[in-house]
């Protein structure tokens, strides 16, 4: 049986007992060779921490714990450097005091593991006289890793004047750096979002950031065919229990968990927590968001009064992506540098990305958290609603779909019903509709762009397409021309499918669907 190492980001812990490894150790050489100063950015649960701990084996001159992975043919010295592993995961209450405490914690524990006396009492001070008394007591250059350095950042993102707090407090952490150059051999800092390294990093402007270059696409996440060279035996329980062919397998767990891209050339790469935990659990299932609600996502979506149904399909620059996540003025940075978004399609001719929803268990998850903001704060009638609406779609009901949600709409309370605290627009109604119907399946589009305009929402299934048009107290006989009008589906008239026109409208009055028109 397969050990699989679900949770567990100690390099020496896999190894030592025997649980699945990934080789990875490839990148690490190619990174340190001759690589210094280094940083990653990488979505939440992608491995971050895991290589982080590999760097600190390598560099401690761990030999024994990688025989027969990549690293053992093209490394041939082993040296043993001091090493300095930090991690900011913990600080996460929001104050200064909190994150000084962490830090202090660590430096104390590295003093007394390395045999060094305690030198000072602030952090700039005692992280600058640690580096150089290791150097001094070993005459070898030290090791720094810093895993999760932005931890802090995201609990304030939302608050400025906190935010620019916590951010003085690590520039003071990180500012030795540049000076301590002579004595280091290795830097290496990783995070989920990247911030500017002027406020961060102080003056290290020789940092060298890996994210998006295509040769380190693959260094975190599992590729196709390391999923088919490893996996062979979860595959086939898989295929045993749920009665699918080795292929249905393989083809299911790209569909839940595959399709992040994370420079415009690379190859995709799959959620590594999702598929352990489905191979161990021998379930397909939603595993990434159950490890933690993104609250920052939604206090920053709330901040920018950002449109649900606009995000999937997005198209921007890098710098509008790829940006210091300080300084963004929408949330298209941070949802891409925290895996909610990625690369879908690149236009070398202008220079434009497509950014979309990598896979079903990211879209689906999503809208599960999202339910309390846009439809109601107990989630529990929601999304038994969205199960009747999703099998009368499976069905090809589409009058039933649309009688489960103005009944559930209809039910909501007024207290607990979030048309109360919000515009009551045609936009809202839609992103209401939009997370119902995205709930359990993934081909769901909104604000789709032609020629002529945007259709309000598009649903997919394997036998129809419906073009829905969305109408705020409107008039159904209307908006089924506009369908026609702006040619909305012409696209879809040559796919094989039923194309089904739909027009919904919606009633302030009635908080609910009022009535709807199906044409054929």
């Amino acid at each position: 049986m397969v050990n699989y190492p679900i949770g567990i980001q100690t390099f020496s812990e896999i190894r030592n007992n025997d649980f699945l490894y990934i080789d990875k150790t490839k990148y690490i050489y190619e990174i340190t060779h001759p690589g210094k100063y280094v940083f990653l950015s990488r979505p939440r649960r992608f491995g971050k921490s895991l290589l982080t701990s590999t760097f600190e084996a390598y560099f401690s001159g761990r030999k024994d714990l990688f025989k027969g992975l990549a690293i053992e043919k093209l490394e041939k010295e082993w040296t043993e450097y001091p090493v300095l592993h930090f991690t900011l995961a913990m600080a996460k209450m929001g104050t200064v005091e909190d994150l000084f405490n962490q830090i202090n914690n660590q430096l104390a524990r590295m003093e007394r593991m390395f045999g060094v006396e305690r030198d000072g009492d602030d952090i700039t001070t005692r992280f600058y006289n640690l580096v150089t008394n290791l150097y001094g007591k070993t005459s070898k250059q030290v090791v720094v890793l810093i895993d999760e350095y932005d931890a802090p950042l995201l609990t304030v993102l939302h608050d400025p004047e906190r935010l620019e707090l916590m951010r003085t407090a690590l520039q003071s952490f990180y500012s030795p750096l540049k000076d301590l150059d002579p004595y280091l051999r290795f830097v290496f800092i990783t995070g989920i979002t990247k911030f500017s390294q002027l406020s961060i990093f102080s003056q290290l402007n020789n940092l060298n950031n890996i994210s998006m270059l295509p040769q380190y696409a693959a260094m975190c996440g599992i590729t196709i065919k390391e999923l088919e060279d490893n996996f062979q035996e979860g595959i086939g329980m898989l295929a045993e229990k749920y009665n699918y062919s080795h292929q249905q397998v393989i083809d299911k767990l790209l569909y839940h968990y595959d399709g992040y891209h994370f420079s415009e050339d690379s190859e995709g790469v799959l959620n590594p927590f999702s598929l352990l935990s489905a191979m161990n659990n021998r379930k397909f299932d939603n595993y990434w968001f159950s490890t933690g609600t993104p609250t920052f996502l939604v206090n920053m979506m709330r901040k920018f009064h950002t449109d649900l149904t606009k995000i999937d399909g997005s198209t921007a620059m890098q710098e509008d992506f790829d940006a210091p996540t300080e300084n963004m003025h929408n949330v298209l940075p941070l949802f891409y540098q925290s895996g909610y978004l990625t690369i879908k399609d690149y236009n070398p001719r202008s220079g434009m990305y497509t950014l979309g929803y990598p896979n079903e268990e990211v879209k689906v998850g999503l809208m599960r958290i999202l339910i309390p903001f846009y439809v109601q704060s107990d989630p529990v009638p929601a999304s038994n609603a969205c199960w009747d609406i999703s099998e009368a779609l499976l069905d090809d009901d589409i009058d039933k779909a649309l009688t489960a949600a103005r009944s559930y709409f209809a039910s909501i309370p007024y207290q607990e019903n979030t048309l109360k605290d919000a515009p009551t627009t045609e936009g809202h109604f839609t992103a209401m509709l939009y997370v119902m119907f995205s709930f359990l399946n993934r081909y769901v589009y909104s604000q789709v762009r032609n020629a002529k305009g945007r259709l309000d929402i598009l649903i997919k299934t394997d036998t129809t397409i419906y073009v829905m048009e969305l109408k705020l107290d409107g008039d159904l006989d209307k908006a089924l021309r506009q369908i026609d009008e702006k040619d909305y589906t012409i696209p879809y008239q040559s796919d094989g499918r039923k194309v089904i026109k739909v027009a919904i409208n919606f009633s302030t009055k009635e908080r609910t669907i009022k009535k709807w028109k199906i044409e054929k």
